[in-house]
């Protein structure tokens, strides 16, 4: 009888072994090129946070890989008029604290993401005029101007719920563990070094979650990444065009390519404080002498092995409003220097440009520094923790900012929020009442020729006349994956949605 317990004990030790071996096995590790910023949906703007988002905040809507937009939280929307948008929402999805997701749940988010102090959504669905509870699964949103790119704002974090009952607890703090409708739910978060979600087993659409838990880990350096992959410590990273050859040939890694949505840039600060009361942020001839002294072109070949595109506006080449007309200008030293003597500026002048604490863009940086350096300038690079350098440029403490932007479907998510005087991420405060104009008519227009005219005339003026903002390159998503992970399909977003991922 002894022997008889001791072997039963045994076999179901192996089996809770196998079980636990099992549900580690589904644990997923996801290596982000830097931590993200606060996990409040209202008040986030980081590219990797959007990647944390996926597994937490369900969204209204999504993108498809043909960048229509889908469902989620939402069953359907009508236009019951130019100005007015009925959406339909998915029955029985309750939060991560129980609490049912339905009418009046979106109509209390939707109106956070308006009017929250310090809201970064506020811009994106400013058109917004209210929001009513049609009954406990529709709600009706009443436009003041009618906005081509509304509908497409809630596919992102403007369309992201949370549960009102949590968010009034919370207050200011509900970003320390989030509480909304995804598939995972918030376990911890150790800053700089891990943020931790469990499968969520209330989930609206469990059947397609495969995963247990999530780990995401902040690692700036690719090379890191890649190492940390190849030894089974992660399980999935992007990495840079550099790295590409080091997996070249390796059957336990999969590559995948994709060409994104949004931009690398160098914002100035014109108006944003002191930082913006020098010759650099006064005179756009100087800017424009900056400018002509960076060959985009030998840059992406430098840095980025020729993969990324050149470009001098925020709209890809792949967006039906892309100008064709509105290209990179060719290096001219000799120009670029003829202005700086216009101008009447001391040689070498100096100007200082704030770099987040990344490898690719530090090399980026550096070979800016050359080139600019041979027109006349002095350029000092400083180099910042992301999260911090985007808290500091809000405050105007930077001169010029490296800053990427990951992209939306509709041209309106790249340019409205950068260079409207009352774009929530106009970080440099630069304005025109023309730019403004141009771009407000543009969120209005629906016919996709006129949208197109009208942002052809703005480039001129932001872009060439006032020099608000320098336009680089569009980046090539290149994500790398352990060859057991499957269910993998790389947006044009490049955000990592955990629906049927499974590691095998």
């Amino acid at each position: 009888m002894k022997t008889k317990l001791t072997v039963a004990a045994v076999a179901l030790g192996a089996g809770l072994l196998s079980v636990a071996a099992q549900a580690q096995a589904q644990a997923l590790r996801v290596g982000l090129r830097e931590d993200a910023d606060i996990l409040d949906p209202t008040l986030a703007r980081t590219y990797v946070g959007r990647i944390v988002f996926a597994s937490l905040c369900d969204k209204l809507f999504d993108i498809d890989d043909k960048l229509a937009i889908v469902p989620q939280l939402a069953t359907g929307y009508t236009w019951e008029d130019p100005k007015t948008l009925r959406i339909a929402l998915r029955p029985n999805v309750v939060f991560h604290d129980g609490e049912k997701m339905d009418a009046e749940a979106v109509r209390y988010s939707l109106n956070r993401h308006l009017t929250m102090q310090g809201s970064f959504r506020r811009g994106e669905i400013n058109t917004m005029d209210s929001i009513e509870v049609v009954d406990p699964l529709t709600v009706r949103v009443r436009l003041k101007v009618p906005s081509a790119p509304f509908l497409s704002q809630l596919t992102d974090r403007a369309g992201m719920i949370v549960s009102p009952k949590a968010a009034e607890a919370a207050g200011k703090d509900f970003g320390q563990k989030p509480v909304c409708a995804g598939p995972f739910r918030f376990v911890e978060r150790v800053a700089q070094d891990r943020i931790v979600v469990e499968r969520f087993p209330e989930y609206w659409d469990a059947a397609h979650i495969h995963l247990n838990r999530i780990t995401y880990l902040p690692i700036p350096d690719s090379s890191v990444r890649l190492a940390n992959l190849q030894s089974g410590a992660l399980d999935i990273v992007e990495i840079a065009p550099s790295d590409l050859s080091t997996v070249s040939g390796n059957n336990r890694v999969r590559i995948v390519q994709r060409d994104d949505l949004g931009y690398q840039s160098i914002a100035y600060n014109l108006g944003n404080g002191p930082r913006a009361d020098t010759p650099f942020g006064r005179d756009p001839r100087i800017r424009e002498a900056f400018e002509l002294a960076i060959d985009r072109d030998a840059l992406n070949q430098v840095v980025f092995e020729g993969l990324m595109t050149p470009t001098a506006q925020p709209i890809p080449p792949a967006s039906p409003f892309h100008d064709a007309a509105t290209k990179p200008a060719a290096r001219d030293l000799a120009r670029a220097q003829a202005l700086l003597k216009e101008a009447g500026v001391t040689l070498p002048m100096t100007v200082e440009m704030t770099v987040p604490t990344n490898p690719e863009l530090r090399q980026a940086a550096e070979v800016i520094q050359a080139m600019v350096k041979e027109a006349g300038f002095d350029l000092k690079i400083v180099a910042q923790e992301f999260a911090s350098s985007l808290q500091a440029a809000q405050r105007g403490e930077f001169q010029t900012y490296m800053i990427a932007w990951s992209g939306r479907p509709d041209p309106d998510g790249n340019t409205w929020a950068f260079l409207h005087s009352r774009g929530a991420q106009n970080d440099g405060k630069a304005a025109d009442p023309e730019v403004d104009r141009l771009l407000d008519a543009a969120r209005e227009e629906n016919d996709p020729a006129r949208r197109l005219a009208l942002y052809a005339q703005v480039w001129p003026i932001a872009l060439g006349k006032n020099r608000m903002r320098m336009f680089l390159w569009h980046r090539k998503i290149i994500v790398a994956h352990n060859a057991r992970l499957q269910g993998f399909t790389l947006l044009p977003d490049g955000i990592i949605r955990p629906q049927s991922l499974r590691l095998n």
